[in-house]
């Protein structure tokens, strides 16, 4: 899954799941679960840098998990976002040396969409979702990198 918070990635990847009978791995639920609610508004540099050891933990240890079941089989479904190319080429790398295909689903929506959709999960403080500040989303618009049309036609469906 490609794509920016509030975009549609997991409910995107709920519907693949199902219809591919796939192992779907979120790393926010995970995290979640291990940690608590440790991202959101008046975080300190600390907190920040704490928050991503922890996610970057939680995302290797599904990618763990993710090699194994491929091996085995069966479809995975990657919900990282995967925001800078260097991150997809190196999951593509893993997939091909594994001998599985991999396929991009990226889901773009316009900014405007990604603030109000924003508002209404931290309104909502969904189960298994992050409250995230509107700056820090501002922020990470301006580091993601969408997927060329070269990488996505060089994924397999």
């Amino acid at each position: 899954m490609v794509g920016l918070p509030c975009s549609g990635k997991t409910t995107l990847a709920r519907q693949l799941e199902t219809k591919y009978s796939a192992l779907r791995l979120t790393p926010d639920e995970w995290h979640i679960r291990l940690f608590g609610h440790d991202f959101g508004d008046n975080m300190t540099e600390s907190d920040e840098a704490k928050h991503g050891s922890r996610h970057d933990s939680v995302e290797s240890l599904m990618w763990d998990v993710a090699a194994r079941v491929l091996v085995l089989g069966v479809d995975v479904i990657l919900d990282f976002g995967c925001w800078v190319r260097s991150q997809r080429d190196e999951f593509r790398s893993r997939a091909k040396n594994l001998g599985a295909d991999f396929k991009i689903h990226f889901v773009d929506v316009p900014e405007e969409v990604l603030f109000e959709r924003l508002k209404a999960r931290n309104d909502m403080r969904t189960e298994g979702t992050f409250f995230i500040p509107k700056a820090k989303l501002k922020e990470w618009i301006q580091i993601f990198e969408p997927p060329s049309s070269e990488e996505l036609d060089s994924s397999k469906d």
